[in-house]
């Protein structure tokens, strides 16, 4: 049984008071984190930390994120992470929560003397400091679509749905509860709300560790009240809870159990919120008024010292006096908290806390899940995803400018090409190239903005064991199909017809089947480009290369294209439609009036001639190998996605 289980058969009592099942005491040794910097000037860089040497030629140098940071936090416990923007606190908050790896990330972190696993990933709630949501979807859609993803099997759908409302009660949501929760282009819930909805995410899982990226920032006091609250009323329910916060009003500051303070990588304290203020005052930073303690404790991570007349100057002398602090403050916690944590890391026991590491260790053990099992099962992975996709991209596809554009090209296409008569081969041919050209580029751009607009989605999700890539995958490609077949059916509808091209049922619809099987062919480019490159500039450049190249090779402008350059259009899924539809439009053996009561074969006319009529079933292969082969390409791409 697992533990959202018993969250959803709750009974009145406070959702955000129930036990944990599992409780997890997470301990840290000694975490180092690099990363290599490219200096391409070879002289001065600026990007913090100390200049340290490298016999490289001062191409490469290391600069070091974490220096050496240990603690432990304690079921029911809140650990703060403080320090100035750059000193490492969403580094340290990302390496403790399994989604940090690499050669140069050392150290030793144990969730109850354990090594992080699938199991620990699924009892983990992370809450990044942006919030990632979809925007078209209302917020009891969003927690629900979470429930179904996250939540056991064992659960109905109408339990999944009572838990929802359960969360949505305890955050203050109902208000909005079926309010889109907006983006960039149209307005939604407001900022604090997001931020609710994402702990709320979390939440439905009812997480027995729980990291935060600053939960506060860019909300008013009243809000994040609000939010410190939630989260401490969660601690208190056994769970431990991990959050790095900016500037903390001196009411906050106060709900923290634990807080460490880190100046550019290196830890300057480690121990109770409480007790902060007189360990300074200890080693020689006291100040003479009253001070919110947040306040203090960064200015002395900038290494400004109480009381200091010069707190506000930028001079040399300035610079070097921070730079004493800083050294005298890492110093004195070398020798005052680094050997008596180090003690405690070892024994790993706290008498202030009623949740014992043997304890939470022992729970651990006896309810240990297998990494490889997911609470879900691929199929029901694959419906709700599509279901959420489908609610998703309805007001993408269909909105109006999207429909007045492809209509608009229709009718003056159909206008353009009125009734073409039978004599007029040539005009006929390039109303099919028409075809060809316009359904082999217009899906691909659209489909180009698909991955690296969901990736931060997909990280997120994925990082948080949600759902498969396969099943992610495969749920959106299905769930573009009709939206994305619906257009390109009208269109045909409209332009044939009005172009005046064989007036056949059966013509008309293999027509559209080859159209339609271009477009899927035409997205699949586009899904493998965006994915693999998963930056829109250079995917649109690159897909814009590509159509050039397509286009020219295609087998329209160039009829006699140079030997060794043909192979060229072989690669054009356009040249493969436009012979398609050429095999569909014209039959060999038919004529056509090539001048006045003069009729000649429709396959001596040159534009045709150079394509051919025959083989069409091994156009038909060539357009399949490449639908399966791009989506696959995308599918790989998709999978070298870092986690992060």
């Amino acid at each position: 049984m697992s533990d959202s289980n018993t969250t959803t058969s709750a009974s009145p009592q406070s959702l955000l008071q129930l036990s944990c099942l599992y409780p997890i005491t997470l301990k840290f040794e000694e975490v180092v984190y690099k990363v290599k910097i490219e200096n391409t000037d070879g002289g001065s860089w600026c990007l913090g930390g100390s200049n340290n040497n490298n016999t490289d030629t001062n191409k490469h140098r290391e600069k070091t994120i974490l220096n050496g940071i240990s603690g432990m936090v304690y079921p029911g416990e809140i650990l703060a992470l403080l320090g100035p923007s750059g000193s490492g606190k969403t580094t340290l908050l990302t390496a403790l929560g399994g989604r940090l790896s690499g050669k140069t990330l050392s150290g030793k972190i144990s969730y109850n003397s354990h090594p992080f696993s699938g199991s620990i990933k699924r009892r983990t709630g992370f809450v990044a400091q942006d919030d990632v949501l979809y925007p078209h979807l209302t917020v009891a859609e969003t927690l629900l679509f979470t429930a179904l993803l996250r939540l056991p099997l064992t659960l109905s759908r109408e339990d999944k749905a009572q838990h929802v409302d359960r969360v949505i009660a305890e955050l203050g949501l109902g208000r909005c509860r079926n309010s889109m929760i907006g983006g960039p282009l149209f307005r939604g819930i407001s900022g604090g709300e997001k931020k609710r909805v994402s702990i709320g995410q979390e939440m439905l899982i009812n997480p027995s560790l729980l990291l935060l990226d600053e939960p506060t920032s860019g909300l008013d006091s009243t809000t994040a009240q609000w939010i410190l609250t939630t989260l401490k009323r969660l601690a208190g329910g056994g769970r431990t809870v991990v959050t790095t916060i900016h500037q903390p009003s001196s009411r906050l500051y106060h709900m923290f159990d634990k807080v460490i303070l880190l100046s550019e990588g290196s830890p300057i304290y480690n121990g109770p919120a409480s007790t902060a203020l007189d360990y300074f005052s200890s080693i020689g930073f006291s100040t003479s008024i009253t001070v919110n303690p947040a306040d203090l404790l960064l200015d002395l991570a900038n290494g400004i010292a109480p009381d200091s007349k010069h707190a506000t100057e930028h001079s040399e002398n300035m610079e070097q006096e921070k730079k004493r602090v800083k050294e005298a403050l890492i110093s004195a916690y070398d020798k005052n908290i680094s050997i008596s944590l180090k003690a405690q890391l070892i024994c790993g026991s706290d008498n202030n806390t009623t949740y014992t590491k043997d304890n939470a260790s022992a729970k651990y053990k006896n309810n240990k899940m297998p990494a490889d099992q997911w609470y879900t099962s691929w199929w029901h992975q694959f419906k709700v995803l599509l279901q959420r996709g489908l609610k998703e991209r309805r007001h993408e596809t269909f909105n109006k400018l999207r429909i007045f554009q492809v209509i608009s090209v229709a009718v003056l296409g159909g206008l353009l090409w009125w009734r073409t008569p039978t004599s007029h081969i040539e005009d006929r041919i390039a109303l099919l190239f028409f075809f060809s050209v316009f359904w082999g580029f217009y899906p691909l751009y659209n489909a180009v903005f698909t991955f690296p607009q969901e990736r931060t989605m997909l990280i997120k999700e994925r990082s948080s064991g949600m759902y498969r890539l396969s099943s992610y995958f495969l749920a959106k490609t299905v769930g573009d199909l009709p939206l994305e077949l619906a257009l390109p059916t009208a269109f045909v509808f409209i332009i044939y017809w009005m172009g005046g091209l064989k007036a056949d049922p059966f013509t008309f619809i293999l027509s559209l089947l080859v159209v339609l099987y271009n477009v899927l062919v035409s997205q699949s480019l586009g899904l493998a480009i965006g994915a693999i490159l998963m930056d829109i500039k250079q995917a649109t450049t690159l897909a814009s290369v590509t159509t050039l190249v397509f286009l020219i090779a295609g087998g329209y402008y160039v009829q006699q294209i140079p030997a060794f350059i043909v192979w060229l259009k072989y690669l054009s899924y356009s040249y493969y439609c436009y012979k398609l539809l050429l095999g569909v439009q014209y039959k060999e053996g038919e004529v056509y009036e090539c001048s006045k009561g003069v009729w000649c074969p429709v396959q001596e006319f040159p534009a045709i001639k150079s394509m051919g009529l025959t083989n069409l079933w091994m156009d038909v292969l060539v357009l399949a190998l490449m639908l399966v082969g791009y989506r696959f390409l995308a599918y790989l791409a998709l999978q070298r996605v870092r986690l992060r």
